[in-house]
């Protein structure tokens, strides 16, 4: 088999020279490095080592080239190898430039010239680089095929799941002349979305934990009784399952969807330690889901858990299709969801015009239309950056007078270099209307109202717990959310069956064993960072309890 390549572009002849020499010096044993002065040069040669097979494992390009710079290059060239890492390498004056870059071409770092020593500044990041491409699954998408209706939320449900568990497929429509011919073999009764696995195993309309079973997601607990339940995946719950499992738990984490969360569905997310270039919520995600099943946690996919039962000391977990499963301690981490829009007409069309979320399996037909976005917090700011680098014109819809409350300062900066991204500031939706998906908006502002043609609508406004399957076992506040550690003896209320010689810790509900983590827990701070920290913290109190039993 060929070596992997690596492919360096600059047009200064001396630096190609020695990017490629520090490259071949370092990794010619496993890696063939092609160079190139010249960006169309690198492009044609990207397009030959496609038809002839080869895999590109990394894309090293110069910001500054004549008629063609490294960022149009990588935009470029990762059509063709979307797996490959991809490197801008810049001078000191053009950082700025390399992080807006960041956002058009999901780079996955950049470099500032020149690095010597290469052992210090050069090879710790392709080291890096290259060990994401090794561990990255590049499953053809043609292996796994999903033929549905356009604005089908049914169709748009299965791929967003498929999306967010990190499973590849090939989408099309039913009536593009391979959508129709998998239609038509499946037989006259076909019910759309149609999935087709690799080896003809065809699936029709598919309900989530079926869809899960087939492509090969873990659904069923490997045994019923564990040291640590984690339900919910995202940050916190990750957090919490891998820091469970590297401390020598039998630790199973249960998500109903995806793991990631809210967070999972973010474009970018800059401001997290350790990652200066961004990273996106699915490859967050995804690394610390990866880590967790390295320490051995074990992870369930498309299981809902809809009952917790103290029993003894044992605390008990059920599940809305039927079973349970049982552990010394159980952490929640359910997260929250964005409230609804509520608006006459909206909900017609959700996930068919309207969604809740960034949606990113949505943003390539989003090319070359107008998008409209509601909300003012990051969440909202980081969809807007993002969808920008497809739609003609993002609106920004936000009911308050200004984002500075609301919004980290580098997103609205970031909003206002923008020239596409338009804010409309004390503006709200307050209708929509359409036929088979959404088509047109009805907005207020300042008490006018006006009606705009609209297909696309992203809301971000808030969020609620899903916790009303914990009935009267969790004390909860008057939203939701779990109340834990001072929260429950505020006025007198003190957890039952806690012992009277102290009040319970920071992260402890008033049931013993049980803790709440992330955003699902009251007076926490919503932040990427701040859940998962209360993952790891809450696992530390899980070994306190359990010294105590």
């Amino acid at each position: 088999m060929e070596k992997p390549v690596i492919v360096t572009v600059d047009d200064d002849p001396g630096v190609s020279r020695a990017v490629a020499r520090d490259l071949r010096r370092r990794y010619g044993q496993n890696y063939r490095v092609v160079r190139a002065e010249a960006a169309k040069d690198a492009i044609d040669a990207v397009r030959e080592m496609r038809l002839r097979g080869d895999e590109v494992a990394a894309l090293l390009a110069d910001y500054r080239m004549p008629q063609m710079n490294g960022v149009q290059f990588l935009e470029a060239a990762m059509d063709l190898y979307p797996y490959a890492r991809r490197v801008l390498l810049t001078a000191y004056a053009d950082t700025d430039a390399a992080i807006q870059a960041i956002n058009v071409v999901d780079l996955d770092h950049y470099l500032l010239k020149p690095w010597d020593p290469p052992e210090e500044k050069f090879y710790p990041v392709i080291d890096g680089q290259l060990d994401a491409w090794l561990r990255t699954d590049r499953i053809e998408r043609s292996e796994l095929r999903v033929v549905g209706d356009r604005w089908s939320a049914q169709s748009y449900k299965v791929r967003d799941f498929l999306a967010r568990n990190h499973v590849p497929y090939q989408w099309m429509l039913a009536e593009d002349p391979e959508g129709e011919q998998l239609v038509r073999a499946a037989g006259e009764d076909c019910h759309l979305p149609l999935v087709v696995t690799a080896d003809g195993t065809t699936l029709q309309s598919p309900d989530q934990s079926t869809l899960a079973t087939t492509v090969g997601l873990s659904t069923t607990p490997a045994t019923d009784f564990y040291d640590l339940i984690v339900v919910g995946g995202g940050p916190a719950g990750l957090g919490a399952a891998v820091y469970g499992a590297s401390e020598g738990l039998n630790t199973v984490l249960v998500e109903a969807y995806s793991s990631g969360g809210q967070a999972g569905q973010s474009s970018r997310i800059e401001n997290y330690l350790g990652f200066p270039d961004g990273v996106s919520g699915q490859q967050l995600a995804d690394r610390a889901r990866r880590q967790a099943l390295k320490f051995g946690a074990e992870l369930l996919t498309a299981r809902k858990v809809t009952a917790l039962e103290p029993r003894g000391q044992a605390r008990v977990v059920g599940f809305k299709d039927g079973g349970e499963i049982a552990a010394h301690a159980v952490i929640l981490a359910t997260g929250v969801t964005y409230r609804r829009l509520q608006a006459p007409g909206l909900d017609d069309f959700v996930s068919r015009g309207v969604f809740y979320g960034a949606a990113l399996t949505e943003a390539p037909a989003c090319r070359d239309t107008e998008v409209y976005i509601v909300g003012a917090a990051n969440s909202a700011g980081q969809a807007a950056v993002y969808l920008s680098g497809f739609a003609s014109k993002v609106h920004l819809l936000v009911r308050s007078d200004g984002l500075e409350k609301s919004m980290s300062h580098y997103l609205i900066e970031q909003i206002a270099a923008l020239p596409n991204v338009e804010v409309h500031l004390e503006t709200e939706v307050v209708g929509g209307g359409g036929s088979d998906h959404l088509e047109r908006l009805t907005l207020s502002s300042k008490g006018e109202e006006r009606v705009v043609d609209a297909q696309w609508l992203f809301v971000f406004i808030g969020a609620e717990p899903y916790t009303s399957w914990l009935g009267e076992t969790v004390e909860r506040d008057a939203r939701g959310f779990v109340l834990t550690g001072p929260d429950l003896v505020q006025g007198g209320r003190r957890p039952r069956n806690w012992p009277l010689r102290r009040e319970p810790y920071y992260l402890e509900t008033n049931v013993p064993g049980v803790l709440a983590a992330g955003d699902v827990r009251a007076e926490s701070i919503k932040r990427v960072a701040s859940a998962v920290g209360e993952g790891a913290m809450a696992v530390t109190l899980v070994h306190r309890y359990l010294e105590k039993q």
